[in-house]
């Protein structure tokens, strides 16, 4: 909980609430970034990055504070203090790919600044906009603090799971004013219930994420077990850069994977685990097809009767018990079966009763499992008349779970602050002026 959200309660309670404060980590960086790499790796923990050789720019303190004020706006919006030396050739859609979540980015190379964003999170005009409002400010303290004042306002989504964004409790700054009103209005003993009825709430959440926490485990785990069974060295005859490529972003998914399901303390934030497993998938896919000499495949959703039979490959027609038929994506192997008229392999979990049904008849918490593996798009059309479905079209869902779901309650495709790896539109990554550089770094696409 931050001093800034406990000064709000005190000055509007007028009690004294004995509540201690949380150091923040520092933003910038402790090594030179020698590409984008390193950017990208810093923004996966801190929304603010500050290259040691443009520390002179913006101090740590500075930095801290403004990564802090992102964190509690709980928006997807990135930063990064350069050298003006640092290479800027296609310099936005490199760190786009490298850092995987759609948002907004702002970039300082040296004395200039420019911005570019995914189109869901913030149109192109307005991000245009903020890049010519404050690309001409020569203190890059002023800058920034404008540029980020601003973009947290406009910018849809939430932060990335991994920044650990809001309160040690799950409370944003509004919801503590909100309680400070209690306070005002009811004292203290109403704000005990208030605390009572939110650490009841925190609780369930826990449990939620624990028995969601199994499943995504299994996941984890089969998709180690497939890279292990990959018979695949980036130094065996005839492997070219495409197929490295292909395997670092792979190896790169699964311990993306790992850190986000580590780092998990909401159901919600099982969304960029199994974004991150899908998304080393494809990339999987994309190596076998170049090692066989096949034509790539394109981008399509996982089977939805288990991801883990990794991307579909056709699309097939099929309807829950009494449910009305639907058409859904499938692997080859559940494609014949359903042709055979005999019941697909489907994922199995645990329900409340304690056997296990398809993960479309369970629980709540298995939505975001799902939404990370379908996105936002296609996800209602799969679910509708199943009673994972009909849980996450309720209006206290979202509430509980998070938005994001296409019709469930969010846009469609990826949201704000989700992980999409590289798979992003760049005509839809956009905004920003003329820098005067090569490549996206200040040019449209």
């Amino acid at each position: 909980m931050s001093n800034g959200a406990k000064r709000i309660i005190v000055a509007l309670s007028g009690l004294l609430l004995s509540l201690g404060a949380v150091s923040f980590t520092a933003a910038p960086g402790a090594m030179a970034a020698t590409d984008v790499r390193t950017v990208a790796d810093a923004w996966e923990k801190s929304p603010v990055y500050v290259d040691p050789a443009a520390a002179g720019q913006l101090s740590g303190a500075d930095a801290d504070a403004l990564a802090q004020k992102i964190k509690d706006a709980d928006k997807p919006v990135f930063v990064a203090v350069l050298p003006a030396d640092f290479p800027r050739q296609d310099l936005f859609t490199k760190l786009r790919t490298e850092t995987g979540v759609t948002g907004v980015y702002g970039v300082r190379l040296g004395d200039a600044f420019d911005a570019k964003a995914d189109r869901q999170v913030l149109s192109n005009a307005a991000v245009s906009n903020l890049a010519t409002t404050y690309g001409d400010m020569d203190d890059a303290t002023t800058q920034l603090n404008g540029f980020v004042d601003q973009a947290v306002k406009d910018a849809r989504g939430s932060a990335p799971a991994s920044w650990g964004t809001g309160s040690d409790d799950g409370t944003s700054v509004g919801a503590l004013i909100g309680i400070g009103g209690v306070l005002v209005a009811g004292g203290a003993a109403t704000y005990a219930v208030v605390r009572r009825n939110r650490r009841r709430k925190a609780e369930e959440q826990r449990a939620a994420l624990e028995k969601l926490r199994v499943v995504v485990d299994e996941d984890i785990t089969a998709y180690g077990e497939e890279l292990d069974r990959l018979d695949f060295h980036p130094a065996e005859a005839g492997a070219d850069d495409a197929m490295r490529a292909d395997y670092e972003r792979a190896l790169d998914s699964y311990e993306k994977a790992k850190s986000f399901m580590a780092a998990a303390d909401r159901p919600e934030q099982v969304r960029a685990v199994t974004q991150s497993l899908e998304d080393g998938r494809f990339s999987l896919a994309l190596l076998a097809a170049r090692r066989e000499s096949r034509p790539l495949p394109e981008r399509r959703a996982p089977c939805f009767f288990d991801p883990r039979h990794g991307p579909s490959v056709k699309d097939a027609a099929w309807a829950p018990p009494g449910g009305a038929e639907r058409t859904v994506p499938v692997c080859l192997a559940d494609a014949t079966r359903l042709a055979d008229g005999e019941e697909p392999m489907s994922r199995t979990v645990a329900t409340e009763s304690g056997e296990r049904r398809p993960y479309w008849e369970a629980g709540p918490a298995y939505g975001p499992w799902a939404g990370g593996y379908f996105g936002g798009g296609i996800l209602p059309g799969l679910l509708v008349g199943t009673m994972l479905g009909g849980m996450m079209a309720s209006p206290a869902y979202a509430a509980d779970y998070g938005a994001g779901y296409g019709d469930f309650g969010g846009g469609g495709g990826f949201d704000g602050g989700d992980y999409s790896g590289s798979e992003f539109d760049p005509g839809d990554f956009g905004g920003g002026g003329d820098f005067g550089g090569g490549g996206d770094f200040g040019g449209g696409f």
